[in-house]
């Protein structure tokens, strides 16, 4: 019988790290914008084994701001960008709930790394996550993964702010903690 890999795995928040963020949220497709880099970088991951898998808040649902339909074309869209890199994202998890509804989802919370861990059947001890914002960090290192900060984003305004998790890791962008994970290897 052979021997199978262990499941390689990357969690990744969307807003900021793969695509540009806006403080008026991304409402449609046609704001959905890849950061330069982001999509290729998926790739690279995939070439090397790993599944990729999003996290997001996306409280724009309860506020209104969109719909569910909205969301899925904004995902559709990504998916189909990414596709014409090469790159698959496995699973999407969201978290459509504003801050007062005080969800176990919505990170800081580790409502949806629990979620991921429980669909893939595998402990997130160690698994990279990468954010721009000190929630995702935080969610996912109170989920045992390894926090990787991206400056894009959010990202500059976290990092000058400090208070981040122990041991996590900043690069300019996605494309550059995708080389350090893959070098570190």
């Amino acid at each position: 019988m052979p021997q199978t890999q262990p499941t390689k795995l990357i969690i990744l928040d969307r807003d900021g790290v793969i695509n540009h963020d806006s403080p008026d949220f991304i409402k449609s497709p046609d704001e959905w914008i890849p950061i330069p880099g982001s999509l290729e970088a998926i790739a690279r991951l995939n070439q090397a084994g790993y599944r990729v898998v999003i996290a997001s808040n996306q409280s724009g649902i309860a506020r209104q701001y969109f719909d569910i339909n909205t969301l899925n074309a904004i995902h559709q869209k990504m998916h189909r960008l990414a596709q014409q890199v090469g790159a698959d994202i496995d699973a999407i998890f969201f978290c459509p709930h504003a801050a007062a509804d005080n969800c176990d989802c919505r990170k800081p919370k580790p409502g949806m790394f629990t979620e991921i861990s429980k669909r893939f059947e595998i402990s997130l001890k160690g698994v990279p996550t990468v954010g721009d914002s000190l929630r995702d960090l935080q969610a996912g290192f109170i989920s045992g993964c390894v926090p990787f900060l991206v400056l894009t984003g959010k990202g500059e305004k976290t990092h000058a702010t400090g208070g981040l998790p122990p041991g996590t890791q900043v690069f300019p962008d996605l494309a550059a903690t995708v080389d350090h994970i893959l070098k570190a290897e």
